[in-house]
Order: C-alpha cells, then structure tokens, then sequence
C-alpha cells in the first residue's frame, strides 16, 4: 500500500486566551498525493487558514500532526512555501532582489553565484515578470505583486505550495488570469498545491479534489468533491460543461443548504 505524499492526520486546533479555549479544528484527516490539487473551501472562521499554518509549520497543532513524505511537519521550512493574500513583498527590494533573497537562504550553498542569477530570472519568467525585475513593489500592480510572491515561493522548490486565499484581494479580470497562470504553473512543473479559497468557481477550475469545511467552532472536513475534468482546462469551454456545472453545484449546495451562514458565492 502507497502512503500518502502529504498526510493531514487527526488534527485537532485549540486556542487558548486566559481562562477561554475555543476548538478551531476537530480531528481533520487528509491524505494527498503528490501532483495533486486541493482547494480547501468553507465559509469565514471554519479554520481554513489555521490548518494551511498547521500544514505551513506556523502554528502547532493541539492533537495529531502533518506528515510530508512519512516526516512530521512542526516547523516551517522551504519544503513548503506559503503564498499569502497579501503579497508580503520587501518594498525597500526590487522584485528581483525579493525573488532572490529566497534563492540565496534555500540555494546559498548548493548554487553558484551565476546559476542563483539564472534561477531568480527563471522563476520570474514563468510567472511573466522578468521584464519588471528591476521595479520596486510600489512600481507594479496588485496582480503583478502576487506574480512576485508566486515566484519567489515556486523558487524555493517547494515539495508543496501552500495558497492563502491568493486571488482574494484582486479585480474579477486580474484574477482570472492569475488563476490560468496558476493552472499552467501547475501543468508545466506538477508540483502539489494546497490552496483555501471563498470563491467556489475558482475552487472548481482549479482542483483535483475540493475539500468543504463545516462551520466553526470545532470544524471538520464535511465533504471531499473530486473534480473529473480533464486537463488542460480552458475556462469557457467549462461554462457549459455538465461536469463543470454539476461540481458547482455539489459545493454550492454544501455551502448553502447544510451550513447556513452564506459568505461564499
């Protein structure tokens, strides 16, 4: 029997503020395959983003733990790079130099000079920002910045990429196009994607398996939805595609019919 690239194993989260404690998270279990694309999708304070920090390194978990390749995951490390809605850029650095100091900390010691160079530029190109590599954040929009944040993270050479809700922030139209940029990131290089997301359209475009959360306090994992639909996947062709529609629905109903309280369209 194959273990699991990324195990998620009977995690439970509990805060604690004085004399309060609140359980975030009751005994979440997942298993995931490498290559693969999960979107993780619930209404706001399901805990979403605290077991994406749990999966990060960032924050322990109270019962159970991560494992990434049958290791246990309790600190952060490059094996797992975080991409946050907000694009958390060094402004005082061109994009560029922010690409580069995460090459320099993962790859100091294993590249030389010239093939750090060769990396940064890399990495910029497949997200299309090489020509603004000497731009400082405040010089390029919200959509280039996330470009930014994408590259530096993919050029870590992540084992897993973690996305905070990474399109949360943008217009519907800069959006779409990162989410393509996203798609033929994940085409071209295969790497494994965990990404937390309102947006249930997104949620279907882009994933293998979709995970709904019920509501907070002590949330779980409802359902899982495997998204069939073959790759590559073009968005309009999709509009009409019963597979499309009938995913839609499925984390629609979820949302709305089981678990009242409506954030998520």
């Amino acid at each position: 029997m194959n273990r699991p690239y990324l195990k998620i194993d009977q995690v439970s989260k509990v805060f604690n503020r004085g004399s309060m404690s609140t359980e975030v998270l009751k005994d979440i279990s997942l298993d995931i395959e490498r290559g693969e694309f999960v979107s993780i999708i619930g209404h706001s304070g399901c805990g979403k983003s605290t077991l994406l920090n749990i999966i990060a390194g960032l924050t322990p978990a109270t019962i159970g733990g991560i494992l990434l390749e049958d290791r246990e995951v309790n600190s952060p490390g490059p094996d797992r790079a975080v991409v946050f809605q907000n694009h958390s850029l060094l402004p005082w650095l061109t994009v560029y130099d922010n690409v580069r100091l995460a090459v320099d900390k993962v790859f100091g010691r294993q590249k030389s000079r010239a093939e750090r160079h060769a990396w940064t530029m890399h990495n910029l190109d497949l997200v299309q920002m090489g020509h603004a590599a000497d731009k400082r954040p405040s010089e390029v929009s919200g959509g280039m910045k996330q470009r930014v944040g994408i590259a530096r993270a993919l050029a870590m050479e992540p084992k897993v990429l973690l996305l905070d809700e990474p399109f949360g922030a943008l217009d519907a139209l800069t959006r779409a196009h990162l989410q393509d940029s996203v798609m033929q990131i994940h085409a071209t290089l295969g790497n494994t994607v965990i990404m937390i997301t309102h947006d249930v359209d997104e949620a279907v475009l882009l994933s293998d398996r979709i995970v709904m959360m019920t509501n907070g306090p002590s949330a779980r994992v409802g359902e899982v939805l495997t998204v069939p639909l073959a790759r590559p996947r073009k968005r309009l062709e999709l509009v009409t595609n019963a597979t499309y529609t009938k995913s839609r629905e499925s984390v629609l109903k979820f949302l709305y019919e089981r678990h009242q309280f409506v954030e998520a369209a």
